[in-house]
């Protein structure tokens, strides 16, 4: 416990401690003593570590906001890259999250070249009685050739604070609500309050699709023999 929240909790013992001396107080009363302390205690915790969602966290090319991968794949050719990432991706098209929206748009062996278009819920908070989510939109191009493979998600936007019925919601694209130039302060040390979340769970979800992609070639390698190898 630091000092300030060591400050805080004394602060709130004390008070509650003088309020129970009143013998005619009511439990329910207590109940909203130790409430009032909830604030106090939370001001005292350590601040969020957001050096991972800073500068350059979501990379722009030409303008598009636009995250990408290559990775070597030992010992295997074109086609079967091909056929362990369209795995893959299926197996993305069918997690808890995704929606109606989620469909293969191109599978193409001959070249390589598989294209999944996706529209999955992104969760920021849920709790009894509370649940704060958005519709997360992306396309994810795959492109495999022998020994290699390069993903590319892209064209992300999203549909927020929709009602019941999935309408009179609001749509963002991550050009003008994620990138640096809208999502970090002139100092581009802090991520501006609005946009943050959203900015935060679509770096951790790109993370999250990247790397169960070269995990798909581990199974069932051992760690310390892995079958990929990160070029950029």
């Amino acid at each position: 416990m630091t000092k300030t929240e060591g400050s805080s909790a004394r602060y709130c013992f004390s008070f509650i401690k003088f309020a129970q001396n009143f013998k005619k107080i009511e439990p329910m009363r207590k109940i909203l003593l130790l409430l009032l302390c909830v604030p106090m205690l939370v001001c005292a915790k350590s601040k969020r570590d957001d050096s991972k969602y800073l500068v350059g966290a979501v990379p722009e090319v030409n303008g598009q906001v636009l995250f990408q991968q290559t990775f070597a794949v030992e010992g295997k050719n074109k086609q079967q890259i091909y056929d362990v990432m369209k795995a893959y991706l299926n197996q993305l098209m069918k997690g808890e999250q995704q929606m109606k929206g989620t469909k293969m748009a191109m599978e193409d062996a001959s070249t390589g070249t598989l294209v999944g278009r996706f529209e999955e819920w992104m969760i920021f908070k849920k709790k009894p009685f509370v649940l704060d989510r958005t519709r997360f939109r992306y396309l994810l191009t795959i492109k495999c050739s022998d020994g290699k493979c390069h993903m590319e998600l892209t064209q992300i936007s999203y549909y927020y604070e929709e009602d019941l019925d999935g309408y009179n919601g609001r749509t963002y694209k991550a050009e003008e609500w994620i990138n640096d130039a809208n999502a970090l302060n002139k100092a581009q040390n802090k991520l501006l309050w609005g946009s943050a979340k959203f900015r935060r769970k679509t770096v951790d979800r790109v993370e999250e699709i990247f790397t169960g992609a070269r995990d798909a070639f581990e199974q069932p390698a051992k760690e310390e023999h892995r079958a990929t190898k990160l070029i950029e």
